[in-house]
């Protein structure tokens, strides 16, 4: 891109849990020219609202089956609830932000999954918008991306959040993400003491699961992690968004959270 920037994932429940301090941390790079393409989660709303609403769900393989009713409910929770909370946050830390979802201007082009006689509509990413993203960029805002995409008959399709961000990503020409979470990183038991890794291969992931190093609710957000590396994208560092500066020391090569690299093929 003709502009720095680069791409952050989060989840709505985390970034709603952010200290103000780091929506300052993303005005001073927005100031310095480096400029952050959010493109966020938001699972948990998604359940609590189908919850409220009487609507019954369920996951297949990790993935949220997703009816013409659910479709609804994410699209109003994720274009609508989570991704104006950020953009209103953004703002109110004197930073710049542009809230849009995937269906806007042909943003998020889609298909269906392999398994959608089974899952419903849920998507697979077949293009992105680059200009699109560039334009906004250029004219110094952030967009703020809710992962919904349609096909080339109008069709919305519920995208993973961590399979948008990594295909906006390369796209985009980004060969690095960050991944924000509410942990400092991988740990593993070293000497009897809990250390962050600080660089792991998606294969050694896979093997510490398999191992029991990592375990509970770490798995899913290291296996989200991995999920953003496709493309172009080489590597993703997973970071707590809750430390001070935390962008700004990763994209200074500062040693914080865990690279996870895609390693040899």
């Amino acid at each position: 891109m003709s502009q720095s920037c680069f791409v952050m994932k989060c989840g709505g429940s985390t970034l709603a849990a952010l200290p103000d301090s780091f929506f300052a941390d993303l005005r001073a790079l927005q100031t310095d020219g480096m400029i952050p393409v959010i493109v966020h989660g938001g699972g948990p709303a998604i359940s609590e609202m189908l919850g409220k609403l009487g609507i019954e769900t369920e996951f297949v393989g990790g993935l949220r089956k997703t009816n013409d009713a659910v479709l609804d409910v994410v699209e109003m929770v994720l274009a609508g609830q989570i991704n104006k909370e950020i953009v209103r946050r953004i703002q109110l830390s004197g930073g710049r932000a542009l809230g849009l979802s995937g269906e806007d201007g042909h943003l998020i082009h889609a298909e269906p999954v392999a398994n959608a006689s089974e899952i419903g509509f849920v998507g697979d990413v077949t293009h992105v918008n680059g200009e699109l993203v560039q334009g906004i960029v250029d004219l110094g805002y952030m967009p703020v991306i809710a992962p919904i995409g349609l096909d080339a008959k109008g069709q919305r399709y519920n995208i993973n959040a961590d399979t948008a961000a990594g295909a906006v990503a390369s796209h985009i020409g980004v060969e690095r993400m960050i991944v924000v979470t509410d942990v400092p990183g991988i740990l593993k038991e070293i000497d009897g003491v809990k250390q962050v890794l600080p660089v792991v291969t998606v294969a050694e992931t896979e093997a510490m699961i398999a191992s029991g190093d990592i375990y509970g609710g770490m798995i899913p957000k290291v296996r989200a992690a991995t999920q953003c590396i496709q493309g172009k994208v080489q590597e993703v560092v997973i970071v707590n968004g809750s430390e001070p500066g935390v962008l700004s020391k990763v994209l200074n090569g500062d040693p914080i959270g865990t690279r996870i690299t895609r390693g040899t093929e």
